[in-house]
């Protein structure tokens, strides 16, 4: 039998198989944010474009993440595509326990009362229309209600564990 190149064992299905497989997944980062008693936000490398018609977005956000209460009851949320030049904003929103809207965070009030972070790519605030049960997270899927794609720069992947830019 011959080896089939980048075809190794298979492994059986963990937690550390998944994670490790998508390590070598390069994605694109987001952070989503929400307003209840006080603004929330993480970061995000599964947002994923649904459909155009509606124009829908979907996300993924563990149950246990500090911002899920909040996230559990907002109907409105907002979503940032960073730039490469976003590397410190991206580990904030991804930080357990930090103030991820404590200075140097730049942000405002948007549309909808939703937490608009200064300097992205793009962002859009969407209406929640479902949180679907997946395990220990809920895919969050959510219908665009305004936005702006005008920021300049290049965006920020995530691969390997790291926060990058893209390479020509």
């Amino acid at each position: 039998m011959t080896a089939t190149p980048g075809l190794g064992s298979p492994r059986l299905a963990t937690p550390e198989l998944l994670r490790s497989v998508f390590r070598r997944h390069a994605s694109g980062v987001a952070v989503i944010t929400a307003h209840g008693t006080r603004p929330v936000g993480f970061t995000a490398t599964s947002l994923t474009s649904v459909a155009a018609e509606p124009p829908l977005v979907s996300f993924g956000v563990g149950t246990g993440s500090s911002s899920w209460p909040v996230l559990a009851e907002a109907e409105h949320i907002g979503v940032h595509i960073l730039g490469e030049h976003q590397q410190e904003l991206a580990a904030t929103f991804a930080r357990s326990g930090a103030d991820r809207f404590a200075s140097p965070t730049s942000w405002r009030t948007g549309p909808e009362g939703v937490p608009l972070l200064d300097g992205v790519l793009a962002w859009l605030v969407c209406r929640v229309v479902a949180r679907v049960p997946a395990g220990d997270h809920r895919l969050v899927l959510a219908e665009v209600v305004a936005g702006d794609p005008e920021g300049a720069g290049r965006p920020l992947v995530y691969h390997q564990g790291r926060f990058n830019g893209l390479r020509d």
